[in-house]
């Protein structure tokens, strides 16, 4: 069964001709990160800032993109707060990532290109890397989830999350 368009993000648009600041109306919340690497002016603005290596570099990255998500919600700016909100979830993600599996990648072979579910769930087993921990990758991962989850507790951000999906008909 198809989701409803407004609860899911459409990948149908041309992205590299939106200016989602100028057209918000477009924007979709989607799920977790969904989108991170599309939505422009945001991407452009936020990506150079993304970084994880060392847990002094997710520092300093997390403070500047949280910066960057407080100042979007000042300029009443949610699309660019929701992707700052995603870029700091991606910063946590991606470097646990790393911290399990030094290569980066979790599987040796992409087992969504399965045809069928039951296939896929027994090739996500059968394909899945070893662990191989990175402590310091683990910090840097510590870092950006503290930084995520004060962006989503935000109470502003809050609100203006309510009332974009409530403008755009995207329920609650």
């Amino acid at each position: 069964m198809k989701k409803e368009q407004g609860k899911t993000f459409n990948y149908d648009l041309d992205f590299g001709k939106t200016d989602f600041r100028q057209h918000p109306e477009l924007y979709r919340v989607g799920k977790g990160e969904q989108g991170v690497l599309l939505v422009e002016p945001y991407k452009s603005e936020i990506l150079p800032h993304w970084r994880f290596r060392t847990p002094e570099i997710a520092t300093e990255s997390s403070e500047t993109i949280y910066a960057k998500f407080r100042d979007y919600l000042q300029q009443n700016d949610f699309v660019g707060a929701d992707m700052a909100r995603k870029f700091l979830q991606m910063g946590y993600t991606r470097a646990r990532r790393y911290a399990n599996h030094k290569s980066g990648r979790k599987y040796e072979q992409n087992p969504q290109q399965e045809p069928t579910w039951e296939q896929e769930k027994a090739a996500r087993k059968k394909y899945l890397l070893p662990n191989e921990p990175d402590a310091e990758k683990a910090q840097s991962a510590q870092i950006f989830k503290e930084k995520w989850e004060l962006a989503k507790a935000d109470e502003t951000y809050q609100r203006m999350l309510l009332n974009f999906k409530q403008m755009n008909g995207a329920g609650k």
